[in-house]
């Protein structure tokens, strides 16, 4: 525990390792598993990965950088290190509505979250009941046709009663570790989850490369194609290179503030940035050997996950085991991130009502509950429910469609874009200068990006999220 500037004691990180280590767990997701590897092989290969890189490096590491300083000044919830920033920066507390977004964006999200992290413990449990009957060393699903496999997912998400019970257990899980607190929980599942995941990650990786068709993989990703870097397809790596470090959500400001001074937040921002991209890396490394040798086409999405790869596990030696293993770790990367995106609102919960954290974490969870429900009935009882319906670029969208453009089209762009003007306009320089760690021409030439690069690639994500055909 340590000492706040209200006076009261705040839970911290028992080190910068589990700080690091929880912050990787809060960006590596299921985005980085399914959408990054198809973006990269459909669009200009290893033109499309380095573009990425250089989005990561110009525009993500210099707002994680800005959201983690705010929360290690703070020392408290989002909204109110923004306000305490502002304060000592003499400027309008109002700037606190950043990161009031930045809450509802994570509380939204965690909501139909829980509902996708339903869906991999509900595949989870199919290999581990397909060990039974398949064993150890053949493929998964033995004797079964490839429609019976691939028609596990509709059926699932056609029953409410699997889709919203999935989505209460993920949800508990969440909780579960939330309501421990910081060191007691959330660092605990940062510490065992995370090194976990990337040594099955690294496995089956391995795995794919004697048993899977690697070298296939190897174009796919990385043939140098650059005449198909359009401007649609630069400004769609901007998008994964900002969705994928999950800012705009309060989530670095909230995990920043429980961050020691003796952290140097520049170096370990550009340590979270780089593990994000080397597991987006791997991920195709890890996904595409296995789908390319079961002769299946690429894609991206839940299809990938949910139907392509359980039929492709069916042609492996070992597939159910390795099936198995695949979604422990997708179910690892899920419940890392839904961890951080239920802490951010109960953190909020706690400091703005002073209720303790386990209720405070209770709160918020039924409410997302609420909110999960319905976005898990959207596939099935609910699927003739269009919410948004009379707005363009809504029409059509069931309510986990409209929760997931809400927060990918408005709120996680506005959020960062004001984090980026009021870092680099509004914040006290001095201030800034002791937060962030760097110095010299580095220390320039993050403050121009942060001021002017980084608000207006932002600004364009945004403009052709709700207007998609001005790239038409």
């Amino acid at each position: 525990m340590a000492l706040t500037q209200s006076g009261s004691t705040r839970d911290h990180w028992s080190s910068r390792s589990a700080f690091i280590l929880a912050a990787i767990g809060s960006a590596v997701g299921l985005g980085n598993l399914w959408r990054f590897p198809a973006e990269a092989g459909a669009n200009g290969g290893g033109a499309f990965v380095l573009f990425y890189i250089g989005c990561v490096i110009l525009i993500g590491l210099p707002v994680l950088l800005s959201e983690t300083l705010i929360g290690r000044h703070g020392q408290a919830s989002a909204p109110e290190s923004v306000r305490r920033v502002a304060s000592a920066s003499r400027a309008s507390s109002h700037w606190d509505i950043l990161a009031s977004v930045g809450v509802l964006s994570a509380f939204l999200i965690l909501s139909f979250y829980c509902v996708v992290g339903g869906w991999v413990l509900y595949y989870v449990g199919v290999f581990f009941a397909d060990i039974f009957q398949s064993g150890l060393s053949g493929g998964a699903f033995a004797g079964q046709s490839a429609e019976h496999i691939e028609g596990l997912f509709p059926e699932m998400i056609g029953s409410a009663a699997w889709t919203v019970g999935l989505d209460a257990l993920f949800l508990g899980i969440t909780l579960f570790f939330v309501a421990r607190g910081v060191s007691g929980g959330i660092e605990i599942v940062a510490k065992w989850l995370m090194p976990a995941f990337f040594i099955l990650l690294v496995a089956i990786t391995i795995y794919g490369m004697f048993g899977g068709a690697f070298t296939q993989t190897m174009s796919y990703l990385f043939t140098f194609e650059p005449e198909k870097l359009t401007g649609e397809v630069m400004l769609a790596a901007v998008g994964q290179a900002f969705f994928s470090l999950s800012l705009g959500v309060a989530g670095m400001v909230t995990y920043g503030s429980y961050v020691g001074r003796n952290v140097n937040l520049a170096s370990t921002s550009a340590i979270i940035a780089s593990a994000d991209t080397a597991v987006a890396l791997l991920a195709g490394l890890c996904i595409f050997p296995i789908v390319f040798s079961a002769g299946l086409a690429a894609g991206a999405g839940p299809g990938l996950l949910f139907e392509s790869l359980p039929h492709a596990f069916q042609e492996m030696p070992g597939g159910a085991l390795i099936g198995l293993a695949f979604f422990i770790m997708v179910g690892f990367a899920a419940l890392t991130s839904s961890v951080a995106l239920l802490e951010v609102p109960t953190a909020w919960v706690i400091d703005r009502f002073r209720i303790v954290r386990p209720l405070s974490a209770i709160l918020v969870a039924s409410g997302a509950m609420v909110l999960g429900a319905l976005a898990a009935m959207s596939t099935n009882t609910l699927a003739d429910w269009h919410p948004l319906n009379f707005i363009p670029i809504f029409e059509g969208q069931g309510f986990f469609d409209v929760l997931d453009g809400l927060t990918a089209k408005f709120f996680m762009p506005i959020g960062a874009i004001l984090t980026a003007i009021f870092v680099g306009w509004v914040a006290d320089r001095k201030l800034i200068d002791m937060e962030n760690g760097i110095g010299g021409l580095l220390h320039l030439t993050w403050l121009f990006l942060v001021r002017f690069l980084c608000p207006v690639a932002l600004l364009a994500i945004m403009v052709v999220g709700i207007f998609p055909d001005l790239l038409a």
